[in-house]
């Protein structure tokens, strides 16, 4: 019987095996290594990945964004806000709790929804969904309580319009996504977004303060006159800021939802009128700068109605038939003698004018919402007899506002503007008519004031030139004979010109105060008259009843005015 012999292995052979179990050690530990590296990296990329989703919301774009900045009036004063407000969300595929649980956790503490209602957020198949938003600081607290990961939290933003209605057409609205969708919000979207100007409030021409006396002097109007619409504007006759812009009826743009169409219009921008004799004075000032009249006492025809073809121009009843000069023509506010005016100016200087006050296009302001004037297609020799007192053509009431303005501020036209004017940095505008030109402008409607159908719209101590304007509303291509736009723009103090204050009233109706009358005289200037007595301070004007415009080379040729009763109030043009 053979015995077998165990014979050691070979040295080689004891070293291979050890270094076989070392290699398959140091492949272990690497895999382990690897591993571990793997879950480290899968953590931090979900832990990244919730981060990131936590400011992805549900699509709309980064949450946590810049908030959109502020807009304020001149002097400092909200009148568009970013507020912080909150919102809960959740990532359903990263839950670690039980969704029961939770969902009857978050029940409790949002008894406004159920517990069925959040168990079906919880199991949702979508990457995130909100469970609450604009929540309360303490809700958020309580939320967080409940100690799951896959609960996040949202700092969202909210615009809200602190004075709710005020210059809602200037400030416009957002839409749902956060975008401006008219107004200043829409010019200024950009700016207002942008992280290179984020915290940086932005401020408008507007005056809060005297923004609230116009509105609220225009909404009395319209209702005790139960107009349909109205409109007003304060400008700056030197810069061209708006300090006030008022379009009624108004929205809230903290609720836009519930305004119409009406509502939205702005009617100092958008809608066009033909605003009656309040162009007389535009018409006096090209016939003054063009030569055409060299002396205020020239007098023209006004002692019977104008006949031009078949059309026949006519003055109101009450007023003088007699040749009236210069001064005259606009205190008795003649169309017959305008209208002789106009035709010596002539077509071309007409248009001239016109197109230099900027009524051939829309109103020049930063505004989206801006109609086009109704232009004349052709200027027949009635054509520029009529519209030289207004009729025939149909512009803005803030085109006329600034036309008023280069009227009484030494001749220069310049652009309007919702944003605040730093001092020295005014437009440059341009000229359109001679300073003194200008200055015959301050004294003419001045006397109108004094004397004529603007009285009323007179603030004693505050030296107020205006002109008063009362025109048929358009309608259907031709004139509502029961309907008129009445217009009220002057300027204060006529001495040094500050502002322009406009209101116009839609189809105002006649009262017992007014005795029948619907004309601007009774309706509008008042407003004008009340708003400058209110804001005259406010802007820097201190009243001064023993200060006047100097009137002596005019005084003269008013004999039959001044020292007789006043022509009628009620005498308005048509």
């Amino acid at each position: 019987m053979s015995v077998a012999v165990a014979r050691p292995l070979p040295r080689r052979t004891i070293g291979g095996l050890r270094q076989q179990l070392v290699a398959t050690a140091h492949m272990r530990l690497m895999t382990l290594m690897m591993l571990f590296a793997a879950a480290v990296l899968l953590v931090i990329g979900r832990l990244a990945m919730l981060a990131v989703l936590s400011h992805a919301g549900d699509g709309r774009g980064v949450l946590g964004a810049v908030p959109r900045g502020d807009i304020v009036d001149r002097n400092g004063e909200p009148l568009a806000r970013t507020i912080d407000s909150y919102a809960i969300g959740i990532h359903p595929g990263a839950l670690l709790g039980d969704p029961t649980e939770v969902a009857g956790k978050l029940a409790a503490l949002m008894p406004e929804h159920g517990e069925p209602f959040f168990y079906a957020l919880l199991t949702r198949k979508v990457s995130f969904t909100y469970l609450q938003r604009r929540a309360s600081p303490a809700l958020v607290e309580a939320v967080n309580a409940i100690g799951e990961p896959a609960i996040v939290y949202e700092h969202d933003s909210q615009r809200l319009y602190p004075q709710s209605t005020m210059a809602a057409h200037a400030l416009g609205f957002l839409s749902t996504e956060g975008r401006g969708m008219s107004g200043m919000e829409r010019v200024l979207d950009e700016r207002l977004t942008s992280p290179a100007t984020a915290g940086q409030a932005v401020a408008l021409s507007i005056d809060s303060r005297v923004q609230a006396a116009l509105e609220s002097e225009l909404s009395r109007a319209k209702d005790n006159f139960a107009a349909r619409a109205a409109a007003g504007v304060v400008l700056d006759v030197q810069t061209g800021e708006v300090i006030s812009l008022v379009s009624l009826p108004t929205f809230n743009p903290n609720r836009v939802g519930m305004a119409g169409a009406e509502e939205l219009r702005d009617s100092v921008t958008q809608s066009v009128y033909e605003l009656g004799s309040t162009f007389k004075p535009i018409t006096m000032a090209a016939a003054i700068d063009d030569g055409v009249v060299t002396s205020m006492a020239r007098r023209f025809d006004a002692t019977a109605p104008l006949q031009v073809g078949r059309f026949t121009i006519h003055d109101e009843k009450g007023d003088p038939r007699r040749w009236l000069n210069i001064p005259e023509t606009l205190i008795y506010s003649s169309n017959v003698s305008t209208a002789r005016i106009a035709d010596e100016v002539g077509a071309a200087r007409m248009q001239a004018i016109f197109r230099k006050l900027g009524f051939d296009t829309r109103p020049d302001i930063e505004l989206r919402e801006k109609g086009h004037p109704l232009w004349p297609h052709y200027w027949a020799r009635t054509t520029t007899m009529t519209t030289g007192y207004g009729h025939g053509i149909a512009i803005t009431p803030l085109q006329l506002a600034s036309a008023y303005a280069a009227l009484v501020n030494g001749g220069v036209w310049r652009p309007a503007t919702l944003m605040r004017v730093a001092p020295g940095r005014a437009s440059a505008g341009r000229r359109v008519m001679s300073e003194a030109t200008s200055a015959r402008m301050r004294q003419l409607l001045r006397l109108v004031c004094l004397y004529g159908t603007g009285r009323k719209g007179d603030a004693p101590g505050y030296r107020v030139g205006g002109k008063t304007g009362t025109a048929e509303a358009a309608s259907n291509g031709g004139y509502d004979h029961h309907r008129n736009v009445a217009t009220f723009v002057a300027a204060f103090p006529m001495d040094s010109p500050r502002f322009v204050v406009l209101a116009m009233l839609d189809s105002p109706q006649a009262t017992k105060e007014t005795f029948g009358w619907k004309t601007a005289a009774w309706n509008a200037a008042p407003v004008v008259g009340r708003v400058i007595a209110r804001t005259g301070s406010m802007l820097g004007v201190v009243p001064d009843a023993r200060r006047e415009i100097d009137l002596a080379d005019l005084q003269p040729m008013l004999s039959l005015v001044a020292g007789a009763s006043p022509p009628p109030s009620g005498g308005e043009e048509q």
